[in-house]
């Protein structure tokens, strides 16, 4: 009797300990919907937050939009990604891409020659072109020379070739002061002399009173200084330096011509002195470090935002599309 009265109470002791422990709060139920949840997060985060360099130089032309977009990504897109972009001219700028070990981006005023292909060629250098924008080549004065601001284009040329016999401003028209011209411009380093020497000039000799000059910059403080000064290069830096600069109208035949936005077109009026410019890619680093193909696809995706608060025109977008999709076919 007395272990039945024992066994009793103790079962009575254990059912009372047991409820009081479901009285506790019990903790909440996971379904495994939330981890998968915070696990796909995570995953993503991974997947998305790149870290490396990419290595971009070029032309000078160029880097105004290449540099601006470069920043944009590097604050907005990809903080772990550091894209330093240089300028040391398109001719010089393929020197350094093409090389083991060399940029990933070379940013040019002129398509890569035959000679720089068959360099690409020898060394297993996979290069995809892509055009960025179109540019208008611009004549700039200093702001006080009034007499020169509509010239035709033939004018122009005659200023730069070296039989065009012309050394005064009379020379051209003799209302014009009987000074002489400082003829000015970027070096054979940049694609725009040679797009300016092959295309304009088809490929005859420059005066030999042109000075020409590494440093776009150099070029604009020049003709800042000498109301007799006369230089060309790419919209985009005329733009920048309005406040310095005075840019010429072009007479091809119709009028005169203000280089513009809305004159610069491969079909505008301004046609006859406009060119595309590029970026070259190596694919084969596109291949192997995701950060480089990221950046390719982040430049074809918003080139066209970046143009024209930059100085360029910007391209058709099933052009750019075409870009697209050639990247994405690397992934």
């Amino acid at each position: 009797m007395k272990k039945l009265l024992l066994l009793l109470v103790m079962a009575t002791l254990m059912a009372f300990v047991a409820a009081c422990g479901t009285d506790e709060e019990a903790p909440e139920e996971n379904t495994g919907a939330e981890t998968e949840e915070t696990e796909t997060e995570e995953a993503e985060t991974e997947e998305t937050a790149l870290e490396g360099e990419v290595n971009i130089d070029g032309s000078g032309t160029v880097y105004p939009l290449m540099s601006a977009l470069a920043e944009e990504y590097q604050t907005s897109v990809q903080e772990g990604v550091v894209v330093p972009v240089s300028r040391a001219g398109t001719s010089a700028g393929f020197q350094k891409f093409l090389v083991d070990g060399g940029t990933d981006f070379n940013n040019a005023s002129r398509q890569i020659k035959e000679e720089e292909q068959a360099i690409a060629d020898d060394l297993g250098i996979e290069v995809k072109e892509f055009k960025v924008a179109l540019d208008g080549l611009t004549f700039v004065i200093h702001p006080e020379n009034d007499w020169a601001t509509e010239l035709t284009d033939e004018q122009l040329i005659s200023i730069f070739k070296h039989d065009g016999g012309v050394t005064k401003w009379s020379d051209l028209d003799p209302s014009f002061p009987d000074e002489e011209i400082k003829p000015m411009g970027p070096n054979e380093n940049h694609g725009t002399y040679e797009f300016f020497y092959e295309k304009i000039l088809e490929k005859e000799d420059l005066v030999d009173s042109v000075n020409l000059q590494q440093e776009y910059s150099n070029l604009v403080n020049l003709v800042a200084e000498d109301v007799n000064g006369i230089a060309f290069f790419g919209f985009g830096y005329y733009v920048n330096n309005q406040d310095k600069l005075k840019a010429v109208n072009v007479d091809f035949g119709e009028g005169p011509v203000e280089p513009s936005l809305e004159t610069i077109g491969e079909d505008a009026a301004y046609a006859p002195f406009t060119r595309p410019v590029f970026t070259y890619l190596n694919v084969n680093s596109a291949k192997e470090r995701p950060e480089v193909l990221d950046y390719a696809l982040y430049v074809v995706n918003n080139v066209n935002e970046f143009a024209g608060e930059t100085g360029f025109a910007p391209l058709p977008e099933e052009e750019l599309q075409s870009y697209v999709e050639f990247l994405e076919g690397l992934k």
